[in-house]
């Protein structure tokens, strides 16, 4: 392991270490010619030429422990499971980055694990949704298989079990979390934006719980994707795949479907492509026989904005954010369509 030290049987590893280790192209089983290292907020990821190795950060954080190696074996085993329902043979295994008797790291072997790794296959980045946003090549054919695989996805899914009053509470809880966060002075976003689509959406909680009620009485809260964004789904032929749910906790990737399909419509609108959310909720009503309500819609989406904001807004309290500007600038794009979305919750 040349530049690197070796390290002691059973002793922990600095995550540098495994970084440093990871980017060289001779670690891998298999022949690699380059590793082009990405990070991300919670992960690295490590692409080679076929594969994508997601080697995921230590820490605490109040929505997830990863602090331990057991807990982030657990998860990246999660991560496999949960993708292979809208992913299939993208997620290939749970590998371990281990040191061996000669105190050595080596990926995969027999050794003692100090870390694990998700192995997947590596997919075109000229696929990927957003991308084909941002060159204006949105072929609806492909969006409609997109749609496809979401809604027979859904329609399969079993009903979570959750009373309705509970679900409505979920809500009202989310929402002022949001509203707590978004209005911390350090962020310095507009008290009025910040307040006005928290205000639209707890007044259609309270004047309209039948309308909540209505999508658990008839089985609409599935174990759904939790994070679908644009950049997760690949227009692959002849069938799409769509990667990266929210694995870390099943309570938030507990949704209505029409709510997860609201966050796709809604992140494409954000990128100048509306079509794709008319698509997709056409596709998912053909497939299923399930009309959501447009106010219902406009409520998820407005619901997703703000924490889209929110999640922004973290970004500035961390030490080492690069692009503080671009952060903020999002966080008050968010809120601005948070708010366009609220307006119409007292026009319908």
């Amino acid at each position: 392991m040349q530049g690197l030290p070796a390290a002691n049987p059973g002793a922990e590893v600095a995550l540098p270490a495994k970084v440093a280790f990871l980017k060289q192209p001779h670690h891998y089983p298999h022949p690699v010619t380059e590793v082009t290292l990405v990070e991300t907020h919670r992960s690295w990821v490590f692409l080679t030429d076929q594969h994508a190795y997601k080697l995921k950060k230590p820490g605490r954080y109040a929505f997830l422990d990863v602090s331990t190696v057991s807990a982030r074996k657990f998860y990246c085993e999660e991560e496999v499971r949960l993708n292979r329902r809208l992913a299939g043979d993208v997620y290939i295994a749970t590998v371990p980055l281990a040191v061996d008797c000669a105190g050595k790291l080596e990926l995969g072997g027999t050794g003692s694990p100090v870390d694990w790794l998700v192995k997947m296959r590596r997919l075109p980045a000229q696929r990927m949704l957003d991308v084909a946003i941002e060159r204006k090549q949105i072929p609806d054919e492909q969006i409609r298989a997109v749609a496809q695989k979401l809604a027979k996805f859904y329609r399969a899914s079993a009903p979570v079990e959750i009373a309705p009053i509970d679900y409505r509470r979920g809500f009202e809880r989310d929402i002022r979390a949001s509203l707590g966060e978004l209005s911390r002075p350090e962020f310095g976003l507009p008290r009025d934006r910040v307040e006005a689509p928290c205000a639209a959406q707890l007044k259609l909680l309270s004047r309209a719980p039948a309308l909540f009620d209505r999508r658990v009485n008839e089985g609409r809260i599935v174990e759904a994707h939790g994070d679908l964004r644009p950049e997760h789904v690949c227009l692959l032929d002849p069938e799409p795949v769509i990667i990266d749910c929210l694995e870390f906790s099943r309570e938030l990737r507990t949704l209505d479907a029409a709510a997860d399909l609201a966050f796709l419509a809604q992140e494409c609108e954000r990128l100048g492509a509306p079509r794709v959310g008319q698509i997709v909720f056409g596709i998912y009503t053909e497939v299923t026989g399930d009309r959501p309500p447009a106010i219902l819609i406009c409520f998820y989406k407005s619901l997703w904005a703000c924490l889209r904001a929110k999640l922004c807004a973290w970004h500035l309290t961390d030490p080492t954010c690069r692009n503080p500007a671009k952060w903020s600038g999002l966080a008050a794009d968010y809120l601005l369509r948070a708010g366009r979305y609220a307006a119409e919750l007292d026009c319908r």
